[in-house]
Formats: C-alpha cells, sequence, structure tokens
C-alpha cells in the first residue's frame, strides 16, 4: 500500500490551497507551458495527497505552482515526488537566468541533504563544451564597457565569505568546508537572485554568487565527486556571463578543463582553455592567463603534443611573469609559484623531461612549505617521487613518496589520495625492492582510511 505524501500535504496546507484550486492553477500552467494534455481534477489531486507520483512534466509543474503560491522555491523533492529532473537541468547552460538560479538552488540543496541523484551523478565526458561555446560566444559579442564593483552590504558579506572558504579550501582540503558553504549559499544566497534588484546591483550578485558556486564546484571537484563538481562549474559559467566578467568566466572554464584532463579527456581540457584563452583576451588577469595556458600544457603533454606543450608553457611563464598579486581579483590568489609551478612539474613529468620537472617541483614544494598548504605540497612532492622513478632512483622515490603520504593526511583531498594511488601504480613494476614494498603497503593504508 502506498503510503500517504505527508510532504505535499504539508506544502498545500501553508498554501491554503484546496485540491479543486491546486488542479485549476496546474491545468493553467500546463497550458502556458506547452502541454494542454495535462488536465487534472479534485481526484487527481487527491490522489497525489494519497501517494500517487504522476508523470513528468507534471511533478514539476506542482513545484512551479506551489513555489509561486508560497513565495520560495520548493523542489520536487521537497514535495515528495522525488528527484524529477534535477540531474539533467543542472547540466544545462540555459539563456535565462531565472532557469540558472533554479538550477543552481536545486543543486546546492541536494548537496547540502546528500541526495541520491548528487552520489550517483556521473560526469558527462563532452557536457562541458556546449556551455563553454555559448559563454564564448556570448561573451564575445557583449559590448566592452568599464566595470566597477559594487560595494553593497549584501554583496560585500557574499565576498567575504568567499575568502574564508577559498582559505579553507587551499588549506585544508575541498572536502574540510563544503557542506557549510552549500548550506550557506542554498539558504542565503541564492534566494538574493530571485528578488528584483537595479541592474548595477544583480550584475554584481551574479558575480559574488558565480564565484562562490565555482568554489562549490572546485570543492566538489577535489571531494572526487565529479558530477557534482561538473554541475556546479556549469551553472556559474551561466552566472559569470550574466555578470559580464570574462575574467572570470575564463577561470570557471580552466577550472573545467583541469577536471577533463583529470578524468582522461585531454582533448576536451585543451578545448576547454582555448575557449578560455579566447573568452578573456585582452583583459586584465594575467594569472587567469597564466593558469589556461598551464592547463592547456598539461593537456597537450597527455595528448602526446610535446612541441605544443612546451610552447604553452613557455606561454604560461610569459603571463605568470607579469601577474601582480594585488591587481589580481581574490580567486586568482591561488594561481601563484606554488600553484603554477607544481602544474608545470607534472607536465615535463608527463613529457618524460625529468630535469625540468625536478627543477619546478622543488620550487612549488618550498613555496606550499612557507604556505603550509598541504594538499598542493603533497601533489608536488608526488610529481617529484615519479621523476625519481624515472631516473630509476628507488630511494629518493621512496622518500619523496613518503612526503606525499604524509601530507595527504593532512587533508580532505581526494585529488591528494589520487596523487598516492598514482605513484602506487608507477612503484609496481619495482614491487620486489625493499623500499617500493615499503611505500605500497604506507599507500594501501591511505586510500584504506578514504
Amino acid at each position: 500500500m502506498t503510503a500517504p505524501n505527508a510532504k505535499l500535504a504539508d506544502a498545500l496546507r501553508r498554501t491554503g490551497m484546496s485540491n479543486n484550486e491546486l488542479a485549476r492553477r496546474v491545468k493553467v500552467v500546463a497550458a502556458v507551458c506547452g502541454q494542454p494534455h495535462v488536465q487534472p481534477d479534485a481526484t487527481a489531486v487527491r490522489r497525489w495527497r494519497g501517494g500517487h507520483r504522476p508523470r513528468p512534466p507534471v511533478p514539476e509543474i506542482i513545484a512551479s505552482v506551489v513555489s509561486s503560491a508560497l513565495g520560495y522555491r520548493l523542489t520536487t523533492y521537497d514535495l515528495g515526488f522525488g528527484e524529477g529532473s534535477a540531474a539533467e537541468r543542472t547540466l544545462t547552460y540555459s539563456p535565462m537566468l531565472a532557469a540558472t538560479v533554479e538550477a543552481v538552488a536545486d543543486l546546492g540543496s541536494a548537496d547540502v541533504d546528500r541526495r541520491n541523484f548528487l552520489a550517483v551523478a556521473p560526469f558527462a565526458a563532452v557536457a562541458a563544451i556546449g556551455p563553454s561555446r555559448d559563454w564564448l560566444l556570448n561573451t564575445l559579442e557583449q559590448q566592452p564597457e568599464s566595470r566597477t564593483h559594487v560595494r553593497l552590504e549584501d554583496v560585500t558579506s557574499v565576498r567575504n565569505v568567499f575568502g574564508q572558504f577559498q582559505r579553507v579550501d587551499v588549506l585544508q582540503g575541498g572536502g574540510a568546508g563544503r557542506r557549510a558553504l552549500a548550506r550557506y549559499m542554498t539558504q542565503h544566497v541564492y534566494p538574493l537572485l530571485q528578488r528584483t534588484h537595479a541592474e548595477d546591483v544583480r550584475r554584481a550578485l551574479c558575480e559574488a554568487t558565480a564565484e562562490q558556486t565555482y568554489l562549490l564546484g572546485w570543492m566538489a571537484y577535489d571531494d572526487g565527486e565529479h558530477g557534482t563538481a561538473q554541475r556546479y562549474l556549469i551553472q556559474s559559467l551561466r552566472l559569470a556571463e550574466e555578470a559580464r566578467n570574462a575574467s572570470l568566466g575564463a577561470h570557471i572554464l580552466a577550472g573545467m578543463a583541469d577536471q577533463a584532463t583529470l578524468l582522461g579527456n585531454p582533448a576536451e581540457g585543451r578545448s576547454l582553455a582555448q575557449a578560455g584563452r579566447h573568452g578573456l583576451g585582452k583583459s586584465s588577469s594575467a594569472a587567469c592567463l597564466a593558469d589556461l595556458w598551464c592547463l592547456e600544457a598539461r593537456a597537450l603533454a597527455k595528448l602526446g603534443q610535446e612541441k605544443a606543450a612546451r610552447r604553452a608553457v613557455e606561454e604560461s611563464q610569459q603571463s605568470f611573469d607579469r601577474v601582480v598579486p594585488n591587481a589580481e581579483q581574490e580567486w586568482a590568489q591561488f594561481i601563484d609559484s606554488a600553484y603554477i609551478h607544481g602544474e608545470w612539474a607534472h607536465t615535463f613529468r608527463d613529457l618524460g623531461d625529468a630535469d625540468r620537472a625536478e627543477a619546478h617541483a622543488r620550487v612549488s614544494i618550498r613555496s606550499a612549505k612557507t604556505q603550509s598548504r598541504a594538499r598542493r605540497g603533497a601533489m608536488s612532492q608526488a610529481a617529484l617521487s615519479a621523476v625519481h622513478l624515472q631516473r630509476r632512483d628507488l630511494e629518493a622515490a621512496h622518500a619523496a613518496g613518503l612526503r606525499t603520504i604524509s601530507l595527504a593526511k593532512r587533508v580532505k583531498s581526494s585529488r591528494c589520495v589520487e596523487a598516492v594511488q598514482d605513484l602506487h601504480r608507477r612503484m609496481a613494476p619495482y614491487g620486489a625492492h625493499r623500499l617500493v614494498a615499503d611505500f605500497q603497503e604506507r599507500a594501501r593504508e591511505v586510500v584504506a582510511v578514504v
């Protein structure tokens, strides 16, 4: 026997709507949405309240009707009808801001509640190409204009929270503060976007929200939840376009490129990095340009295009030399010596250039240690260990590998664990050696704990 839908009954009680009234409003909205065949009556509503789940798109229409009556967003999940089309909608780069706001609100709510569709949401290998194309075309069509930051209290508050959570991510890993940030965004920030604003306030708020939504995506990426991360990143890209901040949009594409390459799609990673560079144009973020060239180099190295990869590193170095830290936007502050040299080290590791890989890895390790950045230190130590393996120096590889494990234990980062696993695979051919066997045993312990 089907259990009564208590969530729907409670929501209808709060709206004050009768069964007849809900049926009437659903028919009206369905007709407007091009679904004239949806013709419920009071009997159908009683069945819904009794636990019957109508076929799509009726649950979405009911959610729209009830949300309008209550004055705030409710999803099909909130009304007891399951997830609806949330997983698909959050992969869509919508031309309508209202749809984007609904998508990120649904995504944040699901992330806070740890609902099933996020746990099983797959990373779609080509899903980011369409959004990157739409962002680039729309960005290039926008007329250039002088943009000033709006110092309004609510926008400033969002920006301040961004700085705090970005520091948590950099120092403790993406798994450390993501739930708290998702809760803050869902309860305090996304609702702000649904209000009426003057144009300058709206753009400033979209920009601040894009930054935060990107950070949620990056945290999910670092936490190993790639389907969730991809959805956050696509929606943050749309918000960045609404804010007309080309630098921020290009930065988001850099994150998408990084993810694509990590997940074994370097061709897509290269395309995303190139889209970011073209959209960035002559914008002022040298740090963002250095990062995009750097990530393109990493993708090219994975593709085996050595000459192009080396040229991309050179372009990255030239851009990084022009960086003035205090002149960059806050989201670009992490693109520093520890980060950029660490990424160059991985590129040269993949190209088999042990000398240059080691030189960059050591610069990154020193800088990361000074800043107490365990995640970056772990990843660069892993690159250094791999370089020693290329030279068949097992003693040095073992020492750097143990430092990788030690640093990885200090943060909540799936990428650090993956770096340990990568070393585990690289050392497998030398498994009979006592030092390698020791590392393999310690590595298995780290992976087992996670």
